[in-house]
């Protein structure tokens, strides 16, 4: 293959802080923020403007979610639209992410005060899963893999 792995996933979020606090719950670590202050010498930056009025404010955070994987947030404009429903568009649907043990994830969720959206159950790809969503409503798929999960011994209908 040519890739190796993915290394984010990129969200706006509403509320910074709460989404912060969010991956923070779910035991990701901040491995980088960045703040507009960085920026001031660039007049070049999209950031450049926002570095004057709010040097102090985050503009970039990356959440290490697994070892060289990362959530990657900015704060929204005030005039950005929300993420649209579940099949609305096009593009993002979800994230997914893997877990060795389903239903402790779930009791640590729990513990955290995470809402589960859908339970664990066994998925037609005989793999376990189970949905939360961040914040800003972005959907997250957890899962643990099978002996017979499709992720693993492969699976392509003809």
């Amino acid at each position: 293959m040519l890739f190796q792995s993915i290394t984010h996933v990129t969200f706006f979020a509403k509320d910074l802080h709460a989404t912060m606090a969010f991956y923070e719950k779910l035991g990701c670590q901040m491995k980088m923020a960045v703040k507009y202050k960085a920026y001031a010498n660039r007049p070049d930056s999209p950031y450049y403007e926002q570095a004057k009025q709010t040097p102090e404010a985050y503009c970039i955070v990356y959440f290490e979610v697994a070892p060289g994987q990362f959530i990657e947030l900015y704060p929204a404009s005030l005039n950005q639209k929300p993420h649209p429903a579940f099949n609305e568009q096009i593009g993002y649907s979800h994230f997914g992410v893997v877990v060795a043990d389903i239903q402790k994830t779930r009791a640590f969720l729990i513990e955290k005060g995470v809402d589960i959206d859908v339970e664990p159950k066994i998925g037609n790809s005989h793999t376990w899963q189970m949905w939360i969503h961040d914040p800003d409503g972005n959907r997250i798929e957890i899962m643990q893999y099978t002996k017979d999960s499709y992720q693993v011994i492969g699976h392509i209908d003809e």
